[in-house]
């Protein structure tokens, strides 16, 4: 492939590298029984779900507009979790979702009679057949499934605190403290078992506490999440264990995984899900930037038409390194250079690299695993242009999916 052929910054996603990934967790799914669902927050793009969908059981969102997508798009199951929802949107995500998962109990409380509403006219589907035929229309199509979204109050992650679900004065789940006073306030009673009966419209429990992590930190965490809740697993009829599952990066303990699966499916009788995002398309995405120019104050200083700011916020946000081709460590190689932008942001920096040979300007350099986390994150700050989406597939054939223009900056504003 000739990475001078197309126009820059541009995404490039790798259709064979997708597939090797997807046939990891197709493989996981024929193993356990377990539903995979792609969390769309990391990857959405839209163009590749027909061939997802021929993996996976389906999407997963964090909003109205990703349960759209996944519902127009690939039409299998179709989860949603978010802290809040609005009431305008409930209405909606009723007709898109066959699962809904509630922060609190007092959102539980405030959108159950919407959930009611529609289930009352709605064909009643087992758990096992979700997503087994194209999605629903509006109007018509199988019952929602109810869970709370469970805080297992155990953080396996070091550093990268912006994404731990458990840190101290987290906003997202429910302590084991609240899931009994939100039952208690609801009139629930406890059982001879000591737990506390649940509504019957609730069906499942869900949490997600992980990020780029091996099987052994979600053994932790179930562990403590069983700990807590033994009594409430066998009251419900589906645990979804979130995402941050590196499933798809070699030396991720697998069979550990199916281990735990299988765990919970025989001993508690649930539908057991996961929602990976990065596992879906980890190393089957790059983007290539050309370098616009080279200034120097005390160290050479690449200005590159790709923005770390605007085009992989996630290496500020985190912060992490992207690996780039041909690339290294600064000071291991003969020439070390800055990355950098075209942005005005001063911090606006990719990182030092060192390389084997000189860069030049006119050069295209190609990061590397930027499929996930890069599309659904970018913006148009400084009226920065939004990089190109180009399928590389099996064949080895490039096509560009989609570009963008003025337009699409103009757009978004008013």
């Amino acid at each position: 492939m000739d990475w001078n052929e197309f126009p820059t910054p541009c995404y490039i996603v790798d259709e064979k590298k997708l597939k090797e990934n997807l046939m990891i967790l197709r493989q996981l799914e024929q193993d356990t029984g377990c539903h995979i669902l792609l969390a769309q927050k990391a990857f959405s793009m839209y163009a590749l779900y027909p061939l997802i969908g021929n993996y996976i059981s389906g999407t997963t969102a964090s909003g109205l507009f990703e349960a759209r997508l996944g519902h127009e798009e690939m039409g299998k199951e179709n989860h949603v979790f978010a802290p809040a929802y609005k009431e305008k949107d409930m209405a909606e995500l009723v007709k898109l979702c066959d699962h809904i998962i509630f922060n609190s109990f007092a959102q539980y409380e405030k959108h159950r009679k919407t959930v009611a509403a529609w289930n009352s006219g709605a064909e009643p589907v087992r758990i096992s057949e979700r997503g087994s035929a194209p999605g629903k229309d509006a109007g018509a199509g199988a019952k929602v499934s109810v869970g709370i979204r469970i805080n297992p109050e155990c953080s396996t992650q070091e550093g990268h605190s912006i994404y731990d679900p458990c840190a101290p004065g987290s906003r997202l789940g429910v302590t084991f403290a609240e899931f009994e006073k939100g039952l208690a306030a609801l009139g629930m009673e406890r059982g001879t078992d000591g737990a506390f009966e649940l509504p019957a419209d609730i069906e499942g429990l869900h949490f997600h506490t992980l990020c780029e992590q091996d099987a052994d930190d979600l053994l932790t965490t179930f562990s403590a999440f069983e700990e807590k809740f033994k009594l409430y697993l066998g009251k419900v009829k589906w645990l979804n264990m979130g995402g941050g599952h590196h499933i798809t990066r070699p030396g991720y303990q697998i069979d550990r995984l199916k281990e735990l699966i299988c765990y919970v499916r025989d001993t508690y009788q649930l539908e057991v899900y996961l929602e990976p995002g990065e596992a879906i398309a980890l190393n089957a995405g790059y983007l290539v930037t050309e370098v616009c120019d080279i200034v120097h104050n005390g160290t050479d200083i690449l200005i590159l038409d790709a923005s770390a700011a605007c085009h992989m916020p996630d290496v500020l946000e985190m912060p992490y390194r992207p690996p780039l081709r041909g690339g290294y460590p600064a000071g291991e190689k003969p020439y070390t250079y800055r990355l950098s932008s075209l942005t005005c942001l001063a911090g606006d920096v990719i990182g030092d690299y060192s390389f084997e040979r000189e860069v030049h300007i006119g050069d295209r350099l190609v990061f590397e695993d930027m499929a996930i986390y890069s599309m659904v994150k970018n913006n148009t700050f400084n009226g920065i242009p939004l990089p190109g989406i180009m399928l590389l597939t099996e064949d080895g054939t490039l096509h560009m999916v989609k570009e963008f223009g003025y337009e699409d900056f103009k757009g978004r504003l008013s």
